[in-house]
């Protein structure tokens, strides 16, 4: 949980922007898009109705039952940007060798996986999804003016009421929507750069987009009238180098706490013990803490994930898999430390970002975070200490000698409170010590960590 009623309005965790470059894209991410763009391709929707939405889905490892040749594919605006996300080079032309498309009805396109949680759908973010929708270009570009228009409307009102997003950031996240949703741009038997194209009222090409335009009208309208939360709406968030799975039920993972990786490293090379070690993630979420975690830690250190909520558990263990952390981290359903019973004074580490937003603050965060994230994962009671205290507690139990705790606070006079709670947990003996109050980035004093006697 994060310190939402202090971001500011350049925050980009509540506003949809994000706390890295939308450029960045990590070795696995680049890895399989490139591998995408080697083996199949695009088809050119070329010879049909400039107004055909046409369905086309990957045949993974079948034997090729179309081919064909694109004599140029141009890259839509971003296309620098958009090019490396899809593992092309830096050039806005490139020539692909088309296979393994054929066309498939929308019922045969599955964007959700089912976890084992009685069910539980993980929906696949936007920029992961095949690129199945082939459309004309100047439809596209005729919603895009449309959305910015939306966009443009709001002004101030939402940064004015609450510290929300303003046009400007709005139009920002809109551009952020069409690269992840955007493919490329095709023109058959013609050279000219797509950027000439755009104000072409006549055009004839046609782009691949990876959600119809039906679907980024219904999503931007959400955004903009709902104040539903960027991440949401495009089915991830980038967090450090990560690139995460996030949905409805799942709270977004702040830029302030990307933090907490560096103070637990800075622990590890205190103490290199530690990263052989177990460590828990207590209130997980999307698993951005456990999984950045687990990439500092050689084997055969590992680590627990934990959170009550089976829709988190369900979106962390899909991260989880998709940087292959699958043997380094369990993601675990359960209450704090009820499920780390048979851990206690083994732990290396405990790191945690728990609901601490005292509850009568609830209704004046921003929209998008009072609105729509988990109110279990905001909520921490009348002081917002609650979950503090049993984290404190359950700590003093479960960590080992020299065992590293690291918490996140709503700062300020909270993060005393917990640094004074764990001074005087000293019946019958001491039980911490290296107490201390770290401030973020902002300046403002976040984190509390200490050092298990």
């Amino acid at each position: 949980m994060a310190a939402v009623v202090s971001l500011s309005r350049l925050s980009h965790s509540t506003q949809g922007a994000l706390s890295t470059s939308r450029l960045s894209h990590h070795p696995l991410l680049f890895q399989r898009r490139s591998q995408i763009c080697q083996d199949i391709g695009f088809i050119s929707a070329i010879g049909i109705s400039p107004v055909m939405d046409l369905q086309v889905k990957y045949l993974w490892g079948l034997t090729p039952v179309a081919s064909a040749s694109l004599e140029k594919v141009q890259m839509f605006p971003n296309m620098e940007k958009l090019s490396m996300r899809i593992g092309c080079s830096g050039s806005r032309e490139r020539t692909f060798r088309v296979s393994a498309f054929i066309s498939a009805s929308a019922a045969e396109i599955n964007f959700e996986h089912a976890s084992s949680l009685k069910d539980i759908k993980v929906v696949t973010p936007i920029c992961e999804r095949p690129a199945v929708h082939i459309t004309c270009l100047e439809d596209l570009l005729q919603w895009v003016r449309k959305a910015q228009q939306l966009a443009a409307s709001v002004e101030q009102q939402f940064y004015d009421t609450d510290g929300g997003p303003d046009s400007s950031d709005l139009l920002r996240e809109l551009d952020w929507l069409l690269d992840d949703s955007l493919a490329a741009c095709c023109q058959k038997g013609r050279d000219s750069d797509a950027f000439s194209q755009l104000n072409n009222q006549t055009t004839s090409a046609h782009v691949l987009l990876r959600i119809s335009i039906e679907e980024l009208e219904n999503q931007w309208v959400q955004r903009v009238k709902e104040r539903r939360p960027f991440q949401y709406i495009v089915g991830c968030a980038h967090w450090r180098d990560l690139v995460l799975s996030v949905q409805e039920g799942v709270l977004i993972p702040r830029p302030e706490t990307e933090q907490m990786i560096d103070l637990a490293e800075a622990a590890i090379m205190g103490n290199p013990s530690l990263a052989v070690g177990l460590w828990a993630d207590l209130g997980t979420g999307s698993g951005a803490i456990a999984i950045a975690l687990a990439r500092l830690l050689p084997s055969p250190g590992s680590v627990l994930a934990v959170d009550m909520s089976e829709t988190a558990v369900a979106v962390a263990r899909r991260n989880v898999g998709h940087y292959a952390l699958t043997d380094k981290v369990n993601v675990v359903h359960g209450s704090w430390f009820l499920s780390l019973e048979d851990q206690k004074g083994s732990l290396a580490g405990v790191i945690s970002n728990p609901p601490y937003i005292p509850s009568a603050n609830i209704a004046a965060l921003q929209a998008e975070v009072g609105k729509h994230e988990p109110r279990t994962a905001l909520d921490g009671g009348q002081d917002g200490m609650k979950d503090l205290r049993q984290i404190c507690h359950g700590s003093a139990r479960a960590l080992r000698a020299g065992g590293f705790l690291a918490l996140e606070t709503n700062g300020g006079t909270q993060a005393e409170a917990v640094a004074d709670l764990l001074r005087n947990m000293n019946s019958p003996v001491t039980c911490f010590q290296n107490i201390k109050i770290v401030p973020d980035f902002a300046g403002i004093c976040r984190f509390v960590t200490a050092i298990h006697c």
